[in-house]
């Protein structure tokens, strides 16, 4: 009885719902989620800058001119265009 009582909390210590293997995976689940955070709090930061740089306040016209070339396709009418 005793081991049997014995197996059975050792199993779960490491296969339970609150073992060590689950604490391994939520551990791993944790640091990726923390570089998915990292990763997107970077885009964010770029496209603030992007967003700043095309504001009323600070017009950055080189970042304006490329966008216009980008969204809008648009071309001086001194450019020639080879596709």
């Amino acid at each position: 009885m005793a081991f049997t009582l014995g197996a059975y909390f050792t199993f779960a210590a490491v296969q339970g719902d609150y073992g060590l293997f689950r604490r391994a995976e939520i551990l791993d689940n944790a640091a990726r989620l923390e570089a998915e955070r990292d990763s997107l709090r970077a885009e964010l930061a770029e496209m603030e800058n992007l967003t700043r740089r095309l504001s009323d306040e600070y017009l950055d016209l080189d970042l304006l001119d490329q966008q216009a070339r980008e969204v809008l396709g648009l071309i001086r009418s001194d450019e020639i265009v080879i596709r």
